[in-house]
C-alpha cells in the first residue's frame, strides 16, 4: 500500500505543472508554491520579452498528453505558449492547488523527526509562516533568478536618463521606439531583442557579445527543419556517450572521420546560409564541441540586419557606463539611452541551507544529481526540469513521472544508495573528463544525449521507449505522443489514505 503524501511543489511553470500533475495523478495532495502572480514561470507575460517564442518547434515542446492546438505556429509565440500552460493547468485541476505570491525562505529538514521538510513561506502582505510537507518537488529550473551586473557609472548613467534592464524585464517594445539601444550578451534572447529593437524603430541598436558562436536556424539549407538532423538517433550516436563498451569504443574509432566530414559540412552549410563571413562572426570552435544547451537557434533576420549595418556587433562587454555612455572592454564607446543585459540567469537553489547544497552541487558547480532528478543524501526532496534541453517540456514531463514512482518506491529499478551514488560519480567523469561540453549549466543539459536519456528514465519506469520500425526509429524526432503511449504501459497504482 502507497500511503498518500502531502508534497510541495516549488514553482509553477513548466517543470511546476509536470510535477503536480504526475503526483496528483497518482492519489497525493499537492499544493504549488508560486512566487509570482501568474503561472508558467520565463511564459508569464510579465517575464517575456516582445516576439519571444520556442526555440523547439511544437511538437517537441509538448507535454506527452496535450499537443499544443493545430491552429499555433510551428514555433508558437510567447503568449501562444503560456494559455497552453494555462490550458493544461485546468485541464488537471491543478489552478487551485497553486498558491500565488508566495516566496520559499527557506527549507529545513522537519522538526518532529518525521519524513520530509518544513517550508518557511512569505506571503504578498509580508507575512510569514510555515508548512510541513513528505516530499518536495524543486521545479525553479535554470530560469528562475535573473543574474546582475554592476558596474562603476550606473548612476551617473540611470541620472540622465539612461535605463538598465535585464532581458526578462524587456516586455513593452515601446522602450526601443526613438531610442538607442545597447544589448549585452550572445543568446538568443540578445538576439531577438536586438532584431525587436529595430523593428520597434530604435534609432541604433548595438550588440555586444563576447565571441561567434554557431547558431542553427530553424531551417537548415533553407529546407530541412533542424529537427530533423539534430534531434534524432542517428545524430545522437555521433556523439560518444557514457558507459559505453569496447565494441561502441571501437566503432567510433572507426567512424571517426565520417563523423568529422559530417560536422565540417554542416559548418561550411551554416557559413554560407547564415553569411557568417560577412558578419565577421565566423566561430573559432567545432560546431560539435558545443552542441548542449548553449547552442542557441539564430533569430531570423539577425544576420542580415548585422550584415547590412542596422545592428551594430562589437565583440567584448561592458566595462562601465560614462554619461550617456557605455564603455565596453576593448574600449569602443557606445552611445545609449537603454542597456539590455541578456546575461541569462543563476542557477541554484538559494532556499536550502548551505549544508544541503553543499551536499547537491560540487565545488565546480556540477550537480549531483542521479538522472538529473534526484540525490541520495537528499531525502524525500527532487528535482523536476534541471534535466534541460530544448525539448524542455517533454523532459520536465519524463521527469515527474520518474519522479513521483521513486518517491512512492514504485521503479521497476528502483536504485539503491550506492547505485545512485556510484552513478553520480561516473556522469560526473563523464562531464569532466570525456565530454566537458555537458558539463555547462552545471552539468545539467541534456543535449545531444535526448534519446539516451529518455531511455534510461522509461527503463527505470518499466517500459521501453523504442519504436517498432528501426528505421523509423533512427531518424525520426522525439515524439511526446509515443513517449504518452510508453507511460501508459508502466504498472498502475495509486495512493492511498
Amino acid at each position: 500500500m502507497i500511503n498518500r503524501k502531502q508534497v510541495c511543489i516549488v514553482g509553477a511553470g513548466v517543470s511546476g505543472l509536470a510535477a503536480a500533475k504526475a503526483f496528483a495523478a497518482r492519489g497525493h495532495e499537492v499544493t504549488i508554491v508560486e512566487r509570482s502572480g501568474d503561472l508558467g514561470g520565463v511564459w508569464a507575460p510579465s517575464r517575456s520579452y516582445p516576439d519571444v517564442q520556442t526555440q523547439s518547434p511544437k511538437d517537441l515542446y509538448r507535454y506527452t498528453d496535450k499537443a499544443m492546438p493545430d491552429s499555433y505556429p510551428e514555433w508558437p509565440k510567447g503568449p501562444q505558449v503560456h494559455a497552453y500552460l494555462t490550458e493544461y493547468a485546468a485541464d488537471h485541476d491543478l489552478l487551485r492547488a497553486i498558491r500565488f505570491n508566495t516566496t520559499v525562505l527557506q527549507m529545513d529538514r522537519r522538526p518532529d523527526s518525521r519524513p520530509g521538510w518544513r517550508l518557511d513561506l512569505k506571503g504578498a502582505d509580508g507575512s510569514t509562516s510555515h508548512a510541513d510537507f513528505d516530499f518536495v518537488a524543486v521545479c525553479t529550473g535554470q530560469f528562475n533568478e535573473p543574474q546582475t551586473l554592476s558596474l562603476a557609472g550606473e548612476e551617473s548613467f540611470t541620472a540622465q536618463g539612461g535605463c538598465i534592464l535585464h532581458s526578462s524585464q524587456y516586455s513593452d517594445a515601446a522602450l526601443a521606439k526613438g531610442r538607442k539601444v545597447a544589448v549585452l550578451g550572445g543568446s538568443k534572447s540578445a538576439t531577438d531583442i536586438a532584431v525587436n529593437a529595430v523593428n520597434s524603430g530604435a534609432a541604433e541598436v548595438t550588440l555586444v557579445y563576447r565571441e561567434p558562436v554557431w547558431r542553427i536556424p530553424y531551417f537548415i539549407g533553407g529546407l530541412v527543419n533542424f529537427k530533423r538532423i539534430l534531434y534524432v538517433r542517428a545524430q545522437e550516436e555521433m556523439f560518444r556517450s557514457w558507459g559505453i563498451g569496447a565494441m561502441s569504443r571501437l566503432a567510433h574509432a572507426i567512424a571517426k572521420p565520417f563523423i568529422w566530414a559530417n560536422w565540417r559540412g554542416l559548418e561550411s552549410l551554416l557559413k554560407v546560409q547564415l553569411k557568417l563571413g560577412k558578419c565577421d562572426m565566423v566561430p573559432e570552435g567545432r560546431i560539435e564541441d558545443g552542441v548542449n544547451c548553449s547552442i542557441p537557434i539564430a533569430t531570423p533576420d539577425f544576420f542580415p540586419m548585422v550584415a547590412d549595418g542596422r545592428i551594430k556587433a562589437i565583440r567584448g562587454s561592458f566595462e562601465r557606463y560614462d554619461g550617456n555612455a557605455i564603455v565596453m572592454t576593448g574600449g569602443q564607446r557606445v552611445r545609449a539611452d537603454v542597456a539590455v543585459l541578456a546575461i541569462g540567469y543563476k542557477l541554484g537553489v538559494p532556499f536550502l541551507p548551505q549544508a544541503y547544497r553543499n551536499k547537491l552541487v560540487d565545488p565546480d558547480g556540477q550537480y549531483r544529481l542521479y538522472r538529473l532528478i534526484a540525490n541520495p543524501d537528499l531525502p524525500e526532496l527532487g528535482f523536476v526540469g534541471f534535466n534541460s534541453s530544448f525539448c524542455t517540456v517533454l523532459c520536465a514531463d519524463l521527469a515527474a513521472s520518474w519522479l513521483v514512482r521513486y518517491a512512492d518506491g514504485q521503479l521497476a529499478r528502483q536504485p539503491t544508495e550506492k547505485e545512485m551514488r556510484d552513478n553520480i560519480e561516473m556522469m560526473l567523469h563523464f562531464k569532466r573528463v570525456e565530454r566537458p561540453a555537458a558539463g555547462v549549466y552545471g552539468g545539467l543539459c541534456v543535449a545531444p544525449y535526448h534519446f539516451k536519456h529518455f531511455d534510461e528514465l522509461l527503463a527505470d519506469i518499466g517500459v521501453s521507449g523504442r519504436r517498432s520500425n528501426p528505421l523509423v526509429e533512427k531518424f525520426t524526432p522525439p515524439d511526446a505522443a509515443a513517449y504518452g503511449r510508453f507511460l501508459a504501459l508502466a504498472p498502475d497504482y495509486r495512493a492511498t489514505a
